[in-house]
């Protein structure tokens, strides 16, 4: 199997020498979060690419009409398609310590076993066929979503979580984010 590439020369931005609009971005998220996580440092690079990510992810959390369990459960899902370790264990961690998915719950997504839980099974396979068909997911995972209780308007949410996770996936594999130490205990 051969390497992905990765930048050469971007290197995570940090207040120290970042321009002006740079250094803005990044003190609001210090300001926010009480650090900078490093996945923030690189998509700076580009202050586009931050700014877009952060107000689609704020758009999501407050408007997508989805829980905070189900949000995760979205985010993973798209996170664990895509293959961002980075992702998949700072939504784990929020997962566990601030938007309460139950631990079995959790535990099936980490072993990509079917989720205890069949309503958020069926969010589950839904995110995770729309991400892989590039939004073609089959009558069938789409009949099963709605027959769960899920709306149409919500498969426009879950587009929103896959552009906001697609900024934050990519830009991970391009500039080899690394982990943050609050993240670390949810590596997998």
């Amino acid at each position: 199997m051969s390497q992905h590439f990765t930048t050469q020369t971007l290197e995570p931005v940090s207040s120290e020498n970042a321009d002006v609009e740079q250094k803005k971005m990044l003190d609001a998220a210090h300001a926010a979060l009480g650090f900078v996580p490093n996945m923030y440092a690189n998509m700076v690079n580009v202050p586009g690419v931050l700014s877009t990510y952060l107000h689609g992810y704020a758009e999501f959390r407050q408007r997508s009409g989805f829980t905070p369990v189900e949000q995760e459960v979205i985010f993973l899902a798209i996170s664990q398609h895509n293959g961002c370790r980075y992702c998949t264990a700072a939504h784990s961690m929020l997962a566990d310590k601030v938007s309460g998915v139950p631990s079995p719950v959790l535990a099936a997504i980490w072993t990509n076993q079917p989720l205890p839980d069949p309503k958020l099974q069926a969010l589950y396979a839904f995110t995770q066929e729309l991400v892989s068909t590039n939004g073609k997911p089959s009558q069938e995972i789409g009949d099963a979503f709605l027959a769960a209780g899920y709306s149409d308007i919500l498969v426009l949410q879950i587009v929103l979580a896959a552009a906001v996770k697609t900024l934050s996936n990519y830009t991970n594999h391009l500039c080899k984010t690394e982990l943050d130490d609050k993240f670390a205990g949810y590596k997998i």
